[in-house]
């Protein structure tokens, strides 16, 4: 029983990395651009691929970092509280806010992606 809650948990959390990553490649992509009408139009899957593939890399990344410090060190230094919720709540933006900037940086500052 312990282990499905905990797969549970991580669920809602890996579902919480999505919501970040999604908003970070938002951020890097900005709004959808209005669909074209001639020859153009094979291109339209470009921001969709981009926003699919590489927000998958990046929710993976950041679901990866947040499990690993969960397991290792969150675990044994919270309670399963209100407190502990708010404090994991808090670390996967940190993360979140940490994986986006070093994409962004190595993306457009750096060219090195």
């Amino acid at each position: 029983m312990n282990v499905l809650k905990s797969i549970i948990a991580y669920l809602f959390w890996i579902l919480i990395a999505l919501l970040g990553s999604l908003a970070h490649m938002y951020i890097v992509l900005g709004p959808k651009p209005a669909p074209s009408k001639s020859f153009m139009k094979l291109f339209d899957w470009g921001y969709d691929y981009a926003m699919i593939f590489v927000g998958s890399i990046i929710w993976g990344i950041i679901s990866l970092l947040y499990i690993l410090f969960n397991v290792f060190y969150l675990k044994k230094k919270l309670r399963n509280d209100l407190k502990s919720i708010a404090i994991r709540f808090l670390v996967i933006i940190i993360i979140t806010v940490v994986v986006g900037t070093t994409h962004y940086v190595l993306e457009k500052v750096i060219d090195v992606i």
